[in-house]
């Protein structure tokens, strides 16, 4: 069995029961989800208050702050072009803001100190016209918090990176974000403004069935941290490629570094923290990866598991009552764990190089013992063999010297120490001396090795 495979029919209920369940306990006037595996459509299901007028993977809703994740693709593209750095101070691309001291890797991970949101008047339900420049985004104190000593979510600080967009591209956010992802993944039905078909958005009433339609404005400068409408079908496509990069958007490498924590949570506000543009959650020993989003009248989140290959929209048109994001949490939880990722069949590598095989095994860091595993591409593992360690992944580069890619070692660089005679002496991470054995007294180990040697006790 693979998993392109139909899900089982015990699954595809459990499914159905979780969506029927969130839009009749949620008093949503609809709800549409679906779950991607393996990069297919697994399985989409709907409920609606209108016989026969469920919405379906063409329908589009209001996705909210999904919009972020999309902002910080663009930016990421400017950065991996070489039109500037994460680090770069905003006042360097975007001056006059009244907050150019914050960087841009700040901004993208809500650790600029900025505020959550605009001055009144609440600018969701308030057209955009009537904050016609940054000057009204931010107002007088942007910054409410010591900038990159924490996380606090700002809506208004995905304006400055819309706006920083703009700027560095000489076109609007939205033509930008047209030609640069929608296009290229295939996303025709992800758009700044409604397209038919597409639910309109509603609110009901906390303490009677009855409800109350919601207005839709055009947000304006506010629109790269949640103007967008899409599809479950649209989004998922967007999961798989935040999952795998795309060459034609954002490399692989490049949507793996959105996907890692940039700053620590805001006490009491997340499950998780916050990468690039998107959410990181731990549920129920996995990493969960995506954005929620709600606007007036809608509620929606996409979460996806890089390890289990599952992702998981869910749609809602009411302004509160769905709890969209645990819904997309429990159905990508459903799938996998019914139904477990299958494994690909293990390969050897096309080629021996013996010089590389002769570093693999045992090594000793002091008395912790380790094991170094050859990969692809001449990238190596080191793990721990006995009790809790750092383990860590290497790349190999041009220079003979590998780099680290995760954990305490990402960054760091790893190299083989050569003794006179052109033999290994030991490998070197960030200084502390790997040897063949616990302290050999043949290898260069910084601060010596007595040399009486190991002894007992009546010694």
């Amino acid at each position: 069995m693979t998993s392109s495979e139909p899900l089982l029919p015990g699954t595809r209920r459990a499914l159905l029961h979780r969506v029927a369940t969130a839009q009749s306990e949620g008093r949503a006037p609809s709800l549409v989800a679906a779950v991607q595996r393996d990069g297919r459509i697994a399985w989409s299901g709907a409920r609606s208050c209108v016989d026969g007028h469920e919405p379906d993977g063409d329908t589009q809703f209001r996705i909210g702050s999904i919009t972020k994740t999309f902002t910080a693709v663009l930016v990421m593209r400017l950065r991996d072009e070489g039109l500037l750095d994460l680090d770069d101070p905003l006042e360097k691309h975007l001056p006059g803001t009244g907050a150019g001291q914050v960087t841009v890797f700040q901004l993208l991970g809500h650790s600029a100190g900025l505020g959550a949101e605009t001055p009144a008047p609440w600018w969701e339900r308030t057209p955009g016209v009537t904050r016609p420049e940054l000057a009204d985004v931010l107002g007088e104190r942007p910054l409410m918090h010591p900038a990159g000593h924490g996380h606090h979510y700002s809506n208004p600080g995905y304006t400055l990176l819309g706006s920083l967009v703009e700027k560095l591209r000489g076109e609007a956010w939205g033509e930008v974000l047209r030609r640069e992802i929608l296009q290229p993944l295939g996303m025709g039905r992800t758009t700044p403004q409604p397209q038919a078909p597409h639910a309109g958005g509603w609110a009901v009433h906390p303490w009677a069935d009855v409800l109350l339609p919601e207005p839709a404005e055009d947000l304006g400068l506010m629109a790269p941290a949640g103007q967008l409408w899409s599809t479950t079908t649209d989004l998922l496509r967007f999961a798989f490629f935040l999952a795998r990069g795309d060459e034609r958007v954002l490399s692989a490498s490049s949507v793996e570094e959105m996907r890692a924590p940039a700053a620590p949570p805001e006490a009491g506000d997340w499950d998780g923290t916050y990468g690039l543009g998107l959410q990181v959650v731990r549920r129920k020993n996995r990493t969960l990866l995506g954005h929620s989003g709600s606007l007036p009248g809608f509620l929606a989140t996409l979460w996806f598991c890089v390890e289990d290959d599952v992702a998981a929209v869910v749609l809602s048109n009411a302004t509160s009552g769905p709890l969209t994001g645990a819904v997309a949490a429990d159905l990508l939880q459903i799938v996998a764990d019914a139904e477990p990722r299958i494994p690909e069949p293990w390969r050897p590598l096309p080629e021996v190089d013996e010089e590389l095989l002769a570093l693999t095994g045992p090594w000793y860091w002091g008395t912790h013992v380790y094991g170094l595993q050859l990969l692809v591409d001449r990238g190596l593992e080191l793990r721990p063999l006995r009790g809790p360690g750092r383990s860590a992944r290497f790349q190999a580069c041009a220079d003979g010297t590998w780099r680290g890619l995760n954990g305490y070692y990402a960054g760091e660089t790893l190299r083989v120490v050569r003794a006179a005679d052109g033999t290994v002496d030991h490998l070197d991470l960030g200084s502390f001396a790997f040897s063949r054995e616990p302290y050999d007294p043949g290898v260069d180990i910084p601060g010596g090795v007595d040399k009486g040697g190991w002894r007992g006790l009546a010694t």
